[in-house]
Parts: structure tokens; sequence; C-alpha cells
């Protein structure tokens, strides 16, 4: 029985491991907590019932990266792989559809789940199931938020602060009374620089 699946396993191994659409395996990647269940559903698109079996690849922390035979369905029981944990793990498939349970994940658990179907003489493959056990989940970034730049705000100018005495009738009488002055006494000094000449000129006549 164990030589049987040893070369089950070579074999599968030696595949080429291209998925195919006769088998739809899904999901494509998971992401589960420690300690909780996992199920993972493979449906062969074909007319008549076939034998879906389930294989994993173990990915870090575990060491050993080969494909490993966990179990395949059956209408009377279940076929699991050697050293397979069958508490953990159960197989149910109802016509061509087959569901794998993994219960109380662990890290160890983690790596690609493939489901398989037997031909003559090709095995045909589905596209894998990338399962990834972290003891939290990744929580969901929050999104960024775009900070408004405020809006500057023009300030009036602020009035000129004058300086002095209020311009008021008083001063611009000051003023009046000032300019007038002036005009009388540059009107004498021109007044008196005439006289002055006159007489010159009179002497040097004489």
């Amino acid at each position: 029985m164990w030589l049987w699946l040893w070369l089950f396993l070579l074999a599968a191994q030696l595949a080429a491991l291209h998925g195919s659409s006769a088998l739809q395996q899904t999901p494509g990647e998971k992401v589960a907590q420690t300690n909780t269940v996992v199920s993972l559903a493979c449906e062969a698109k074909t007319s008549q019932s076939t034998r879906i079996y389930w294989l994993r690849q173990r990915q870090p922390p575990s060491t050993d990266n080969h494909y490993e035979f966990l179990a395949v369905g059956d209408p009377t029981k279940t076929v699991y792989g050697k050293d397979v944990e069958q508490k953990r793990i159960n197989v149910s498939q109802v016509a061509t559809k087959s569901v794998l349970t993994l219960g109380s994940v662990q890290p160890a658990d983690s790596g690609v789940y493939f489901c398989m179907t037997i031909g003559t003489p090709e095995l045909t493959f589905g596209k894998g199931t990338q399962l990834t056990v972290v003891d939290v989940l990744p929580t969901t970034a929050k999104p960024t938020t775009k900070s408004t730049p405020k809006k500057i705000r023009c300030r009036p100018p602020s009035p000129v602060t004058r300086t002095g005495p209020p311009c008021g009738p008083l001063t611009l009488g000051l003023l009046v009374t000032g300019a007038v002055i002036l005009l009388v006494s540059l009107g004498v000094a021109i007044y008196q620089y005439c006289q002055r000449r006159r007489a010159r000129i009179r002497f040097m006549k004489q």
C-alpha cells in the first residue's frame, strides 16, 4: 500500500504542474488565522463522477517542500496519506465537487494545496491554492486622506496713521497768513531794490 503511495507521489512530483481548466480550484489564495477552520473546493468539469485527490507542498516554516498526499474522497470512506492528522483533515465529495476541510490550522500548514485527478495515463492538476496561516491577521490599511491646503486670505492694508496736527480751519488760516506775509515781504524787497537802482543810475548821470 505505502509503496503504491510512494510511486504515486513520485509521479506527481515528476509531472508538469500546469493548472488545467478541467479542474476549477477555489480560492486561489487564502490567509487564515491560527486555530481556525479552512475549506478548499475543487470541481471537475466532466460529465462523470471522478475521484479527486488532494496534495500539499509545504512552505516555510516547514523545511520539507515535497508534494505530500493528503486524502481522497470515496463513496464509502476517505483514504488518508501517511502521517496525516485525520482529526484535522476531512474530504467530502459529491458528484464532481470535492471539499477539503482543515481544522485548527497552524503555521506549519502553510503551503500550496493542489487537487488532482488520475487519467489514462495523464495526471490533471488544479491551479492550486496558496494558504498562509498567521497568528494575527493583517489589518486593512486605512486609505490615506489628502489634507486640503488652507486658503490664504489676503488682508487689506492697514490704514496709514497720519502724524502731525489735523488739517482744520485754524491750520489752513495760519498757512494762508504765512503765504501772504511772504508775498508782502517779497514785494517790499523788490520795491526797495528798484528804488536803490534808480538812485544809483541818477548819481552816475550827474
